[in-house]
């Protein structure tokens, strides 16, 4: 008789090693990743007055309050750019990172009611929560590009040259580092719930020790001894050079952002290893 044939075409396992990554297993899913994508999109703001106009009030009013506070009040120089240009080049960008980094983090827990009845690559989760925020930043950043515009009309000079063509790759950095740290802080937070906290308010005190409401000029100048530590943290490099780009201000080190890319890299490859391993056996903890 002759053999016959299995009926299945896909046998999943238990991943057995740390090491065992299928990169290709999420072209398969790129139909899932963009349903989550638009899903994402479509219920943040469903059933709200503004709904989308979120995307844009958020951050001006963020930086209206950053240009009384620390423009006005602190005196903390902008290098001689616009405050609300300075202050909004900085927080939007550290706004996408935010926002991915918070969201991938709990990763396992908003989803563990999915991931406990249906099979797919649960990274897919990181990616449309990166993809969505994406579209967000866009956003934001089209306004920033018109308050641009409205300073232009007023006498400001245009700043922007080739150093623009980085701007894609500053952004991506900013993806795979959110990827990377929210992928370790997601596989802790399974068996360690406080780090959901820590997390929270540990954002917060992150954007200060990142040059976004302040240049890192005024550190190197005023307190050097701490440069090595804001220096340290790969958002600081990315920020400067995001800002010396629209605006011209600070300084578009690559020393800086070569550290910044190598750390990048290493976390997200961490951060993949550890989720990786993570995800084998989650379900059976939380």
């Amino acid at each position: 008789m002759p053999k016959e044939t299995p009926d299945w075409t896909l046998i999943i396992t238990s991943k057995s090693s740390w090491f065992n990554l299928d990169i290709k297993e999420l072209w398969r899913y790129k139909d899932l990743v963009v349903l989550l994508f638009r899903r994402d999109l479509v219920t943040l703001y469903k059933q709200t007055v503004l709904g989308p106009m979120w995307y844009l009030v958020q951050p001006l009013m963020t930086t209206l309050m950053f240009t009384v506070v620390f423009g006005n009040i602190a005196e903390i120089s902008t290098e001689g750019q616009p405050k609300i240009l300075f202050y909004l080049s900085g927080y939007i960008l550290w706004s996408y990172f935010a926002d991915c980094f918070k969201k991938i983090s709990d990763t396992f827990i908003t989803n563990k009611n999915i991931f406990g009845k249906v099979y797919f690559p649960r990274i897919v989760m990181p990616l449309s929560t990166v993809l969505s925020n994406l579209m967000k930043f866009g956003i934001q950043l089209g306004m920033f590009v018109s308050i641009y515009i409205y300073f232009l009309y007023d006498g400001y000079e245009l700043q922007w040259d080739r150093s623009l063509l980085l701007l894609p790759v500053l952004v991506l950095m900013v993806g795979c580092l959110s990827i990377g740290l929210g992928m370790i802080a997601s596989s802790l937070t399974v068996k360690y719930r406080d780090i959901t906290f820590l997390i929270s308010f540990g954002i917060q005190l992150l954007m200060y020790g990142t040059p976004v409401i302040y240049p890192l000029s005024e550190v190197t100048e005023k307190y050097p001894e701490y440069e090595i530590f804001i220096l340290a943290n790969p958002m600081s490099a990315i920020i400067e050079s995001f800002r010396y780009i629209l605006l011209k201000s600070g300084s578009l080190d690559f020393g800086n952002l070569l550290y910044s890319s190598v750390a990048t890299l290493v976390i997200l490859l961490i951060g993949m290893l550890i989720f990786n391993r993570t995800e084998k056996s989650f379900i059976d903890t939380v």
